[in-house]
C-alpha cells in the first residue's frame, strides 16, 4: 500500500517540521526589533530630537492587530518614563495592514496514483450536457479534477506613532495625551515578554 506509506510519511513530516519550529509559532511578544529574536517582530524607537520620537511594533502572521497597538503605546509609555517625562502625546499615527496569500497544495494528494505505475496513467472522459465531451489525463490540467490546494491568507500588522514628551500635567483638552504612568500600569498585566 505505497499511498498509506505516503501518508504515513507526510503526516510524519508535518509533525517534525511543526516540533522544531514550535517556539516560532506564536505571537510576538514585547521586545526589541531584532533579526536574532525566536520570534519575528518587536518594537523600535528612533529619536527625532530632545522631546520627539518615532515609535514602532511590528507583529508577526500570529498577532493581533489590538495586541500590535497596545504593544505600542506602552513602548511608548515607557519610552516616555524612561527618558524622565510624566505624559505624551501623540501627533501621528498609523498601522499598516499586509495581506499575504498563500496557496498550497494538499501533500497527502497524489494525482499521479503510484511510482510503481510508470508507462500507466488514468484517463477520464466525461460529458457535461450542452458543453459536449471532456477529457482528463494527469499530464494536462483541468478544473474538474484539479488538484486540491488550500488557501491560506496571513495577515500582519505594524503601528508607527510620532511622540511628544512633556513633564508636569498632562494637556486636558488635548485627547492625544496620554500619562505615562497610568498607560504602563494600566496594559502592564497584557504584557507577555519572550520566555529565555
Amino acid at each position: 500500500m505505497p499511498s498509506i506509506k505516503r501518508r504515513i510519511a507526510a503526516t510524519t513530516a508535518s509533525a517534525i517540521i511543526l516540533a522544531t519550529t514550535g517556539c516560532a509559532m506564536s505571537s510576538t511578544p514585547y521586545q526589541p526589533l531584532s533579526a536574532g529574536s525566536r520570534v519575528s517582530g518587536g518594537y523600535a524607537d528612533l529619536r527625532i530630537d530632545e522631546t520627539h520620537y518615532r515609535v514602532s511594533f511590528a507583529g508577526n502572521r500570529l498577532t493581533s492587530r489590538e495586541r500590535v497597538e497596545s504593544y505600542l503605546l506602552f513602548r511608548a509609555a515607557e519610552l516616555t518614563l524612561l527618558k524622565g517625562y510624566d505624559y505624551f502625546i501623540i501627533q501621528d499615527r498609523e498601522v499598516e495592514h499586509q495581506i499575504e496569500r498563500q496557496i498550497r497544495r494538499d501533500p497527502i494528494y497524489d494525482p499521479w496514483y503510484s511510482p510503481y505505475h510508470t508507462h500507466w496513467r488514468p484517463y477520464w472522459r466525461y460529458y457535461r450536457t450542452g458543453r459536449g465531451w471532456y477529457h482528463w489525463y494527469p499530464y494536462f490540467g483541468d478544473p474538474f479534477w484539479a488538484d486540491r490546494y488550500s488557501v491560506r491568507m496571513i495577515e500582519r500588522f505594524e503601528a508607527n506613532a510620532d511622540i511628544v514628551m512633556g513633564k508636569g500635567e498632562r494637556p486636558n483638552g488635548n485627547l492625544r495625551s496620554f500619562d505615562a504612568l497610568e498607560v504602563r500600569d494600566r496594559l502592564s498585566p497584557q504584557i507577555e515578554y519572550p520566555n529565555d
